[in-house]
């Protein structure tokens, strides 16, 4: 009975701790200190406009980000859908259907597509979106895949990174870290970056692999687990590592905000106390994230300091952010994109994307803002 109160209870937490992780109890009183702000008049500083609007398929979920190659946009949805979308016009390149529900997607080095099932079923699809191969990870995925270098790379729920062969989907190597009985379910990704793999860890560390033999090059921690219970004690690196010149940096959930100098060792050149569920965004002379409450934070990418907060998107769940020439970008859960100053975080504008919300992760392009809706359509935004 004990093993299956547990089970229960894990299970619990991560279906709705994890769904925004601000929300009031059922069985609380109601606070309005958790009540999303209301939308803020303004005088709009930034027009924006929608360029295209794709259907994809039906479904939304945390393992699911568009990528882009600079050319198409690759994204899938729970349905089994998965597209390559032209990123100037926004014609269908290719659609397929997986054959199954998916849990993340998708990951892309433009000639490699690849997917994941609940189960742990890894599938890739050619440049045309035709079917090459099904692998088989070691559990359940809900991080995107990563593709580059001639491997397709997935991390498992049972905190295991695993590579298999672009070519025929051969398992290459794999490298497994303890975990901690609990995680977040928020976005996460990996980045590929000169024949690496760079991920973040529900351990609180950024771990950096090489891609051809799966040896460890790098480990450094973002946050340390601490509290008396499992639920203190999740530290998971959330959003994906972002590289800005000899930077490497990462945010936790109830952990820290630290940028590496991977030129001088990979030491910590700062780190401030800083909790997200989000992720970061960056820019060469800013780190951008929100709190757990959706206050929008900027620091300056060399030294830490705070240059400027935005709490006037409070609790509004907030997707994984985006940075434009123009803006930083962000979406919430009534589907509007919202556009603040990046050197001062003021509001700029704002624009409906129907009303469902936004949950995956914005994506920047030399053409505007992506975002892939909770209603599975896939939208290119114009900013001036």
């Amino acid at each position: 009975m004990h093993a299956l109160l547990t089970s229960f209870l894990r299970t619990a937490f991560v279906g709705l701790a994890l769904l925004g992780l601000a929300a009031c109890s059922l069985f609380s009183p109601h606070d309005p200190r958790n009540d999303p702000s209301p939308l803020t008049e303004y005088e709009p500083a930034i027009s924006s406009r929608v360029v295209w609007d794709v259907p994809i398929g039906s479904g939304f979920g945390y393992g699911f980000a568009p990528f882009s190659d600079g050319q198409l946009v690759y994204a899938a949805t729970p349905d089994g859908a998965v597209v390559a979308v032209d990123l100037s016009s926004g014609s269908i390149r290719w659609r397929a259907d997986a054959g199954t529900k998916l849990s993340a997607g998708v990951g892309s080095d433009g000639q490699i597509s690849a997917v994941a099932a609940p189960d742990g079923t890894v599938i890739a699809f050619d440049y045309q979106g035709k079917e090459l191969w099904q692998a088989k990870a070691s559990s359940q995925v809900d991080v995107p895949p990563a593709v580059g270098s001639g491997v397709v790379v997935v991390r498992s729920s049972d905190y295991r990174i695993q590579a298999f062969d672009a070519r025929d989907g051969e398992l290459l190597w794999s490298v497994q870290r303890p975990g901690p009985a609990l995680a977040l379910k928020t976005t996460m990704q990996m980045i590929i970056v000169e024949d690496m793999l760079i991920s973040g860890m529900p351990n609180g560390r950024l771990i950096a692999i090489s891609l051809p033999d799966g040896n460890v090059l790098w480990e450094g921690t973002v946050a340390v687990s601490r509290g008396a219970t499992d639920l203190d004690r999740i530290s998971d690196v959330v959003g994906a590592p972002q590289i800005v010149g000899p930077l490497l940096c990462g945010v936790a959930y109830q952990g820290r905000i630290v940028c590496f100098n991977v030129a001088e060792g990979g030491f910590p050149l700062w780190e401030h106390d800083f909790s997200s569920t989000s992720g970061l965004a960056s820019d060469p002379e800013q780190l951008y994230a929100a709190s757990p409450r959706d206050t929008v934070y900027a620091f300056d990418i060399e030294t830490g300091e705070e240059r400027w907060s935005q709490n006037a998107l409070r609790n509004r769940r907030l997707s994984g952010p985006a940075v434009v020439p123009q803006a930083l970008a962000v979406g919430d859960y009534e589907g509007y994109l919202h556009f603040l100053g990046r050197f001062d975080g003021r509001l700029l504008g704002r624009l409906q994307l129907g009303s469902r919300g936004i949950v995956s992760p914005l994506l920047a392009t030399a053409r505007g803002v992506i975002a892939q809706t909770r209603s599975g359509n896939l939208v290119l935004v114009e900013l001036n």
